[in-house]
């Protein structure tokens, strides 16, 4: 990459005429220019190699794109929310988890509650062991390979299991997932495959092998059952869950159509690191979480204490789910 660096250029009153009342040398005039066009300062950037802007608009997010000030507890109820409208509900099934601030603990839901339910203050501290220690209730049983997935990978800070429609509808086909569209690059060489279901989730066999299956990849896929995400924050995985999910859909509209097409893979790896930024993961998280609040999920982020707080003893659901 060049050695070239981009500053915007200062504001100034671009539909002003230059001196006399004639326009700005060396910019078109005329009846057939548009005014802005007459009227607008040469550009500093035409002439820049790709990789020179790709670097310069990386710069700008880190200032333009604020970072979040929620908890990782309000950022995980939030996650619920999101992954619900987003089609990752399966009854009980699925959790959610992420590294809470004592080390071999993580924060999850209580097991009775829908991902609609969960806020803030009924989300469950447990041990590598579940058993909780604050909250009320039980962690899901499921939730022992998300132990082994955060011993096997220091890096990773929040996982999602869930089993949406489109992503359990293709586990059922034995076949990976494949990355054909440019939005779907993030998951590009970055999903593994767990091909034979190994059964329920709640054995330490099932962690060892689902954490091997990972690898160093973000997200798997398991056959017969569901996904996986794993990254090194909520925001991330929370978009990338989402992601996981239009991305199988399109593989099932684009197989009953006809074959799927590779797309070239150096395209491909630049997209995915064009996009697999903490500031995308961000500004994208921040987006889903507005949308969630507007669609009337502000009890999400009921604070612990307050009376108005879902208990799994008042779900009349309590069939537990992996």
């Amino acid at each position: 990459m060049n050695d070239v660096s981009f500053v915007d250029p200062p504001a100034h009153d671009t539909d002003a005429p230059h001196a006399g009342g004639a326009p700005h040398p060396g910019v078109p005039d005329g009846p057939g220019v548009p005014a802005r066009r007459r009227s607008t300062v040469m550009a500093e950037t035409l002439t820049a190699a790709k990789a020179d802007l790709v670097d310069l608009a990386h710069r700008r997010m880190q200032s333009a794109i604020p970072d979040n000030d929620w908890t990782v507890r309000q950022k995980l109820a939030l996650t619920c929310r999101i992954l619900f409208d987003a089609g990752h509900d399966s009854g009980l099934a699925g959790q959610i988890t992420a590294r809470a601030e004592r080390p071999g603990t993580y924060y999850t839901q209580q097991l009775g509650l829908g991902f609609d339910e969960i806020t803030e203050s009924n989300l469950l501290l447990v041990d590598e062991d579940l058993n909780v220690l604050e909250g009320g209730g039980m962690a899901n049983p499921a939730n022992r390979f998300h132990s082994w997935v955060y011993r096997a990978r220091p890096d990773v800070n929040c996982i999602i299991h869930t089993h949406p429609l489109h992503i359990s509808a293709l586990s059922m086909l034995e076949t990976p997932l494949v990355v054909s569209h440019m939005d779907l690059c993030p998951l590009y060489d970055d999903c593994a495959f767990l091909e034979k279901w190994p059964g329920i989730p709640v054995g330490n066999e099932e962690g060892e092998l689902i954490s091997a299956a990972l690898g160093d990849k973000r997200a798997l896929l398991l056959a017969h059952h569901g996904q996986l995400v794993a990254t090194g924050t909520v925001e991330e995985s929370c978009t990338l869950a989402v992601l996981f999910e239009r991305a199988a859909r399109l593989q099932l509209l684009a197989s009953a159509a006809g074959r799927i097409q590779e797309i070239p893979e150096l395209l491909a790896r630049e997209a995915h690191d064009w996009t697999s930024t903490p500031k995308r993961g961000q500004a994208n998280f921040a987006y889903y979480a507005r949308r969630a609040l507007r669609a009337g999920h502000g009890d999400a982020l009921v604070p612990p204490g307050s009376p108005h707080t879902h208990d799994a003893h008042d779900a009349h659901d309590t069939n537990g789910g992996a």
